[in-house]
């Protein structure tokens, strides 16, 4: 199960990756140009694949098949970690289909139901992304889409991976990993709160406690 990212912020992933706690960065858009890249996101999203091993997931900017097939290549070019994000709509489909034939690894977005991620792994998706957080938002129930997904792929024999993008908190985090999810998504802020617990907390202050009562030296090998 991987871990990636949902990030533009450069500091942030350096952060993560550094202290190996993610596989890849999850980058959109709005992501890119709020970290900064005002005009152009590409040298953005070189520096993010200078700074993480995995890959880095960009969306393509366009709508209309032949554009986003541009876009696609061109995000290809960038790096071999590149993975470009394609949402699944009528032009998407075709493009999905051409970059692949080419070699581009790319992750269908938009994807919400079983049949989708079906047909998105059938022309040649590696992945497909799944908001959970807009799932919660029309009522339904993100472990069970999850699970389908994921158990759907399974059955026809297709090889593509399921993210599930972007738990809220670790419990959710958590519920998404034991539905089936090869990856899940999460904010920097969601991350840094996985290493928190309270009995964490209450064990940290024992055991400065105990320590502010032991005989003051130093460690030594003899």
């Amino acid at each position: 199960m991987k871990i990636f990212l949902a990030t533009a912020e450069l500091d942030q992933v350096a952060w993560a990756a550094g202290n190996g706690l993610v596989d890849g960065v999850l980058t959109s858009p709005q992501a890119l140009h709020g970290a900064g890249a005002v005009t152009d996101p590409r040298g953005l999203i070189q520096d993010l694949c200078r700074a993480v091993r995995g890959p880095v997931i960009a969306s393509v900017e366009s709508m209309g098949a032949d554009e986003m097939y541009r876009d696609g290549r061109e995000l290809a070019r960038l790096s071999d970690q590149v993975m470009v994000e394609v949402p699944l709509v009528d032009d998407g489909v075709g493009t999905i289909g051409r970059l692949s034939a080419d070699g581009v690894r790319v992750a269908a977005s938009l994807v919400f139901s079983p049949a989708q991620a079906l047909l998105a792994a059938k022309v040649g998706a590696s992945m497909v992304t799944c908001l959970v957080a807009q799932l919660g938002a029309d009522g339904r129930h993100a472990v069970s889409v999850i699970e389908e997904l994921r158990a759907v792929l399974d059955i026809a024999g297709m090889e593509c991976d399921v993210l599930a993008a972007e738990a809220t908190d670790a419990s959710e985090f958590a519920t998404m990993i034991r539905a089936g999810a090869d990856g899940v998504a999460v904010t920097p802020d969601v991350l840094r709160s996985l290493l928190i617990h309270p009995l964490t907390d209450r064990g940290l202050d024992r055991w400065l406690g105990s320590l502010s009562r032991l005989p003051k030296g130093r460690l030594t090998n003899g």
